[in-house]
């Protein structure tokens, strides 16, 4: 609900300010405009670029080589997304790559990470060079993390000094290079003093656990959007804040673009804005008509760095050349719902409330608390909806690098099972309707239920049907009574003389609204599975 409403709120803004505009267009500014870099010390601050020039030439070479062999091996793909009810293919390729087990979730689609290499863990890659490509991406991502940790030291410097007027990049670069001369950056580093709880929260804020890299060939698009505010071109990707970053957090993209292709600069100093052969990152301050935005050049090896909350005051849009260009954006991803480690452990909290009889073997339920089932039954949803569901929709993609997925994901097939038969004991329930308990009202009335299971293929890994489990809903009203699915662990404990009738109102209450949601979900992935992409909204 609340992602409902942020897209609710994001398109009325958008709209206003198209209505404000009208057929005008607001201004921006190139590095050929005189008060571009007045502009950028300004309203932009915390934006730092750096030219390919200050990259070690050897790690130049090591990650493009990985982005032409990860594209050789057809490991990118484009995304599925999921905007205002409708799925989108995104006009980028992507493909995730981080720490294992870690996740990241954007525009209602969850990618999973290809695990780059790491100490402890055991990763099988489809070949030697799909590893050495996840090594060198580790390296990158390593020499951006100090990077970011210098731009930020440097930037608090800086402020509390009030240095000179001079350009943003020029006095971050000289600082930077300072830094260099005098080694690596530490805690207790001689030029200026950090306090300790400084040093942790600038180190948890660059630290990042996965990089999202993306291709595009913009010759080989039927169709890319329009910058709609500015009048800057066409569009790679469209004006956005990152998603699920934890808060502050830098982000860091280092970009290469094919040059030197058949399609050549054509930057004149006659051209009016920006020169449309050249890819562009584009900044605007979020929903303003009053400040000036910028598009900045990006060439073969150029970084940039969003340090702070410059993600969350600004936007920013990729605006295409004519060459393709590959992009390797280092996040900070908050994965506090995100990993596997967080998943395994709902789904153990969830079972704590299954207990077997030591005698018979038969299951049972430990409690029947109202907090309790419903925080089962929204663990079984997540599970489902945020991890299977999202996993296996993707297809076999990422099985083109490694299958380090399938296990883990075997699994939390094995924990869903598990919380299936808390619900459910047979594959099919009873339909007849009981007249069991007369005096339940839920909603006026809930009348009749009737459901399926789920069949997971857990041979191949892959969900083959999603069979709707709460088939339906009915409305017809015979005094308040609904069918009783008699192998319903809940259900079974709710007949216990034990219960009052209070209590069983209130279980069954909260246990039909977590169901009713869980049949909505399944609709919808019902539909997604069986429905057709819409055009791009990039």
């Amino acid at each position: 609900m609340k992602r409902r409403a942020g897209e609710r709120e994001k398109e009325l803004k958008k709209k206003k300010l198209l209505e404000e505009l009208g057929e005008s267009r607001l201004p921006y500014m190139t590095p050929a405009d005189a008060d571009f870099h007045q502009l950028w010390k300004t309203k932009y601050s915390k934006l730092v670029f750096r030219k390919s020039d200050t990259v070690p030439e050897e790690l130049h070479q090591m990650v493009q080589e990985s982005f032409l062999t990860l594209r050789k091996h057809d490991c990118f793909f484009q995304d599925l997304v999921r905007i205002k009810g409708k799925d989108f293919f995104t006009p980028v390729s992507r493909i995730l790559i981080g720490n294992p087990g870690c996740t990241y979730k954007y525009l209602n689609t969850r990618l999973f990470t290809v695990p780059w290499p790491t100490e402890g863990y055991e990763i099988k890659y489809c070949s030697p060079q799909i590893h050495d490509a996840c090594k060198a991406l580790i390296k990158l991502n390593d020499y951006l993390h100090i990077e970011a940790v210098k731009a930020l030291q440097g930037q608090n410097l800086l402020e509390s000094k009030e240095t000179e007027d001079t350009p943003v990049t020029d006095r971050e670069q000289n600082f930077a290079t300072s830094l260099r001369e005098k080694g690596s950056v530490s805690q207790d580093q001689s030029s200026f003093c950090v306090p300790e709880d400084d040093f942790t929260s600038l180190n948890s804020r660059t630290s990042y656990n996965v990089t999202l890299l993306n291709y595009m060939d913009p010759l080989q698009m039927l169709y890319l959007k329009q910058e709609p505010y500015f009048g800057m071109g066409n569009m790679a990707v469209s004006w956005h804040h990152d998603e699920n970053l934890v808060e502050r957090s830098t982000v860091a993209v280092y970009s290469y673009s094919c040059e030197g292709s058949p399609v050549e600069e054509t930057y004149d100093q006659k051209l009016q804005g920006r020169d449309p052969a050249v890819w562009h990152v584009g900044l605007k301050v979020a929903w303003d008509i009053e400040t000036p935005g910028l598009a900045i050049p990006l060439h073969q090896g150029d970084f940039y760095l969003m340090l702070d909350d410059l993600n969350m005051t600004h936007q920013h849009c990729v605006l295409a050349g004519f060459s393709p260009r590959f992009s390797s954006t280092h996040r900070v991803a908050d994965c506090s719902r995100g990993t596997l480690e967080y998943i395994f452990g709902q789904c153990e909290l969830a079972l704590q409330n299954l207990q077997t009889d030591s005698n018979s073997g038969a299951l049972s339920l430990k409690s029947l608390e109202t907090a309790v089932v419903k925080q089962v039954e929204e663990i079984h949803n997540e599970v489902e909806f945020e991890w299977l569901r999202q996993f296996w929709f993707q297809g076999k993609r990422y099985l083109k690098c490694t299958d380090w997925w399938l296990k883990p994901m075997a699994k939390l097939e094995e924990y869903w099972r598990k919380m299936e038969t808390m619900v459910c004991m047979q594959e099919n329930y009873i339909r007849n309707v009981s007249c069991w308990y007369p005096s339940i009202s839920i909603r006026s009335c809930f009348c009749a239920i009737a459901a399926h299971s789920i069949s997971f293929n857990s041979s191949v890994h892959v969900l083959e049907k999603f069979v709707m489990w709460l088939s339906t809903l009915n409305t017809v009203c015979i005094r308040g009574a609904f069918e009783i699915p008699e192998s319903s662990l809940v259900l079974h404990e709710v007949r216990k003389k034990e219960q009052t009738e209070e209590q069983r109102n209130e279980t069954i209450s909260c246990f039909l609204l977590v169901l009713t949601e869980r049949q909505r979900l399944r609709k919808e992935w019902t539909a997604r599975q069986m429905g057709s992409p819409s055009e791009s909204p990039h």
